[in-house]
């Protein structure tokens, strides 16, 4: 039997796969789809066959969410709990519970202005080549969004490429979250820590691995609520974040391809580490679970 996987794509997650991807894919175009599981698709078997035939022009991160941009239409992808990205030959076998299969021709050349890291990389298939992109999702939990131009179809917590509205915020990332913006946005928020940086609305693309270890790093209780911060605990949760996405990104960068759809957390600090000693303090980690999600946390130097 297939292991379900218990790990939420985070930003730092997708970071990696949407960089490596655009490198690989932009300027291809797409000579096949099909759509194994249809149950985790949104858009008819007529729509998907449409996009056969244009190139992919961009692919970009916007929250929990992927879209691959092609020259007319658009397919944005929620991966939710259990949805997984594969980059792979087309000769490779496709794993069981694949959702959508998009199959990418050869191109001219390597596009321009990728990101830096994967330039030259060993894994990047060859512009002669073909390649795919399968995404699987063994519950069919998450859902691909077929998006032809001009057709409205609602996308929950998706506003597009970019902007915020009541249902996503900035992305976490986002160089526009000035510290300032920051200071504004948090006091609209209410409520415990935890489930605030989880809140999508408040900044997007932060789950539950990762909200424990920005509250590691910023020695802030997930239990505590908002209102009870100091203006100094306010800059240092929001230093806290930046600095814990960046340095997760630059080392799933190095770790995680050209494996996508494997997701590495063992370099996590508290996240699933409870019972083992606080890397900073030495207390032994504590952890509690609901709805089969845990929350890690220092009580010796986290307040």
């Amino acid at each position: 039997m297939a292991t379900i996987a218990t790990t939420v794509p985070e930003l730092p997650d997708l970071i990696v796969v949407s960089e490596a991807f655009d490198a690989a894919l932009r300027g291809r175009p797409l000579i096949r789809a099909r759509a194994p599981g249809p149950l985790a698709v949104r858009g008819t078997p007529a729509e998907l066959e449409a996009m056969v035939g244009q190139r992919l022009v961009a692919l970009v991160r916007r929250g929990k969410f992927l879209r691959f941009q092609l020259d007319r239409d658009a397919i944005a992808v929620n991966a939710m709990l259990t949805g997984r990205f594969q980059l792979a030959e087309p000769s490779r076998p496709v794993p069981t519970r694949t959702a959508v299969v998009l199959a990418f021709g050869p191109r001219g050349r390597a596009p321009d202005r990728t990101a830096r890291w994967t330039r030259g990389a060993a894994w990047m298939p060859p512009n002669d080549a073909a390649v795919e992109v399968r995404y699987r999702d063994p519950t069919q939990m998450g859902k691909v969004y077929l998006l032809p131009a001009g057709q409205e179809r609602a996308i929950p917590g998706y506003d597009g490429p970019g902007g915020a509205t009541e249902e996503q915020g900035p992305d976490a990332d986002d160089p526009a979250l000035t510290l300032e913006v920051w200071r504004d946005r948090i006091r609209r928020h209410p409520g415990e820590l935890k489930p605030l940086l989880r809140n999508q609305a408040f900044v997007a693309g932060i789950g539950n691995a990762y909200s424990d270890e920005i509250l590691h790093a910023a020695r802030l209780n997930p239990f505590r609520k908002r209102s009870s911060l100091a203006p100094e605990e306010v800059d240092e949760l929001y230093a806290a974040m930046r600095q814990t996405l960046a340095r997760a990104s630059d080392m799933l960068r190095a770790r995680v391809p050209p494996k996508f759809e494997t997701e590495v957390r063992d370099f996590l600090a508290v996240h699933l580490k409870g019972g083992t000693p606080c890397p900073r303090c030495g207390t032994r980690i504590s952890e509690v679970s609901s709805r089969s999600e845990a929350t890690s946390w220092c009580r010796g130097c986290q307040r």
